[in-house]
């Protein structure tokens, strides 16, 4: 029997409902992560936010059920195509990566995880920052009221054409080398781990060698939790770099080094594990269902295609 051809279409559409459905389930956590990552102390040296759940609390109570998915719909638009682009990516690189006897080794798995990081950031950058504009809204909104001044409404549309107006187009990747630090390093860890974790479960008993529903979901929940933990160092310099408002006081950064060495200077190495635990809350789950529903074949079923296994 010839070689089964890799097809890209289905592999897209698979990746972009995995995103879709993945990001709506989580979204408030990203938001509780993004405000704490975001925080620094004020003058009085206190924090707006002691921990998660008075994150929760606090967004909930001000802003509504709706304002824990404030930038969710700029997030979920351009999730489609992020996710699509990382996970058949990294299918389209593990593919052409397997050596002759049809083997992948771990330097190669992580070449290929790196390789779909590194293309995912021509749409990651732009949705970062803008949801990163939308998500911080509130808490600049809240420091500025302590001031007595009133922040102004903001939408992504209005963020993105001031950006494109001032800047260009480019004015939307700012930040782009912070986010491909994180995003080709998070790319490197996860990809192989997920499969290492992924091929030691049980299998689903039809002959198809692939895992069990629910070894996939945990192998997810587990590479996506460790590889967030990992990176997170470089999401929190990322996330402060994206912030194109900041509260009163609040220092600005000019760029990744500048940004590791105030943050370090200033609140010590700690700082660097801000919204850690938020961030492998947010992408245990996220990843978990992403790679689950990615392996169901929904986009084989509906054109009619033989599913495409890449081990």
């Amino acid at each position: 029997m010839g070689e089964q051809q890799f097809s890209f279409l289905p592999k897209i559409v698979n990746g972009g409902i995995a995103g879709v459905i993945g990001v709506t389930c989580v979204f408030p956590l990203d938001l509780v992560k993004t405000r704490l990552q975001n925080q620094r102390a004020g003058p009085d040296g206190k924090l707006m936010y002691s921990s998660m759940l008075d994150c929760f609390r606090k967004t909930y109570r001000s802003e509504g059920f709706f304002g824990m998915y404030r930038g969710s719909a700029v997030n979920i638009l351009l999730i489609t195509p992020e996710k699509a682009i990382k996970l058949a990516a990294n299918d389209f690189f593990r593919h052409h990566f397997k050596s002759s006897d049809n083997t992948l080794t771990i330097p190669r798995q992580m070449a290929a995880g790196g390789m779909a990081g590194f293309f995912q950031i021509i749409v990651t950058t732009p949705m970062e920052l803008l949801k990163i504009q939308m998500q911080d809204a509130g808490r600049v909104a809240a420091s500025l009221a302590k001031e007595n001044v009133i922040a102004p409404k903001l939408s992504a549309t209005t963020i993105a054409l001031n950006l494109v107006r001032s800047k260009g187009i480019f004015g939307l990747y700012k930040g782009t080398a912070a986010t491909m630090l994180r995003d080709v390093s998070f790319s490197i860890v996860y990809f192989p781990l997920f499969a290492t974790l992924n091929n030691l479960g049980p299998r689903k008993k039809d002959g198809s060698g692939e895992a069990v529903f629910w070894c996939s979901f945990l192998s997810g929940c587990a590479a996506g939790s460790t590889a967030a933990l990992v990176v997170n160092p470089f999401d929190v310099v990322k996330t402060r770099l994206q912030a194109l408002t900041n509260a009163k006081g609040e220092m600005a950064y000019s760029g990744i080094a500048d940004a590791f060495i105030k943050t370090l200077k200033n609140e010590g190495p700690q700082a660097f594990l801000k919204g850690a635990a938020c961030r492998m809350i947010v992408i245990a789950p996220l990843f978990g269902i992403a790679q689950v529903v990615y392996f169901l074949g929904v986009a084989e079923k509906l054109l009619g295609i033989s599913q495409y296994q890449v081990q």
